[in-house]
């Protein structure tokens, strides 16, 4: 069988097939009178077989051991193939992702892309600064897609970056909140926080909807975030958690306040008293506790907190009683 024939039923070329012959991977078996090469049907075998083994990556040096060698052992390379290949792949994946987040730009012209391009990777320098200027660009110079920034603030350790990308959020609207949702189930209980963090700083209806469904996170930490920006909006929903905090001395300080900002409205007034009073009667709260929740009644207006601090005035603990009798006597001389 002549050259061509080969490559005719192999789908190699015939240059391809010289190319093999001066390897040594594919030997014809002899020459015809006129000189041209004659293969056999082993040859073709042969042939397939190469072609197989490059297919699955290996260089030619690689399938003339795998064909030759005897005691070639194919396991540790085929798995140095495999590394390999998911490198190429997450490579081929982050170019992609670079791409895609240049189109959601809308670039004019190459300053537009490169500035672009500049900005997306700055965002993922080594260098904090770099990361915290690319962030301030993002909101007032270049648009940076959306995904970016929602990646980069879900990644970011940095407390001064962090707080730039949130900025940047803040400013960047479009999909951020339902981009964000997903760091809101994320493993990583950082990922989550900075998550919600974020959220609370995008004042539109999609984040608070958001932080409303927050406050059923098993994360106590999500909870409470959720809460203190739910309580700046004015969202009762938060009330209970926002209890929580000042029982358990979690951010207590600024979920008095929050629910002292809730209570500008009478009726939510009696009803966040109510709470309040709610958990002093039950559960037994040790002396902290009660601390906590006589200075959280101290900033709730109406009868039902004044009448709970009346009752404390003769609290066992004395800082109880003391705080209590205190607010008791600037509300009289109101």
């Amino acid at each position: 069988m002549l050259i061509g024939e080969v490559a005719r039923r192999s789908g190699v070329s015939a240059r391809m097939l010289r190319h093999y012959e001066s390897l040594g991977l594919v030997r014809p078996t002899g020459r015809t009178g006129s000189g041209y090469r004659e293969y056999s049907n082993e040859n073709i075998r042969r042939v397939f077989h190469i072609e197989s083994l490059r297919s699955l990556g290996l260089s030619l040096s690689d399938v003339g051991r795998a064909l030759d060698d005897p005691g070639f052992a194919p396991a540790e390379l085929v798995e140095d193939l495999a590394r390999r290949t998911r490198e190429r792949i997450a490579a081929e994946k982050e170019l992609l992702t670079r791409l895609r987040r240049i189109g959601a730009a809308e670039p004019a012209d190459w300053e537009d892309v490169l500035q672009t391009v500049a900005l997306l990777k700055d965002l993922r320098s080594d260098s904090a600064g770099a990361r915290q200027r690319a962030a301030l660009s993002a909101a007032e110079e270049v648009p940076v897609p959306v995904e970016a920034l929602v990646e980069a603030a879900l990644d970011e350790p940095d407390p001064s970056v962090a707080g730039a990308l949130r900025w940047a959020l803040a400013h960047a609207g479009g999909d951020a909140p339902a981009l964000l949702a997903e760091g809101l189930a994320a493993p990583s209980a950082e990922v989550r926080e900075r998550a919600v963090r974020a959220l609370a700083e995008i004042p539109d209806d999609p984040a608070t909807a958001l932080l409303r469904d927050a406050l059923t996170s098993p994360d106590g930490v999500v909870r409470a975030h959720a809460a203190l920006a739910l309580g700046t909006r004015g969202v009762a929903e938060a009330v209970p958690t926002l209890i929580d905090m000042v029982v358990e001395g979690r951010n207590d300080t600024d979920a008095a306040d929050a629910l002292s900002a809730l209570a500008s409205d009478p009726a939510a007034a009696e009803r966040i008293a109510a709470g309040l009073v709610h958990r002093l009667s039950h559960g037994d709260p040790g002396p902290p506790a009660r601390r906590r929740l006589t200075q959280a009644l101290a900033d709730i207006p109406g009868t039902t907190a004044s009448h709970a601090l009346a009752a404390l005035s003769a609290d066992e603990d004395r800082a109880v009683s003391l705080t209590a009798r205190y607010v008791l006597t600037l509300r009289g001389a109101r």
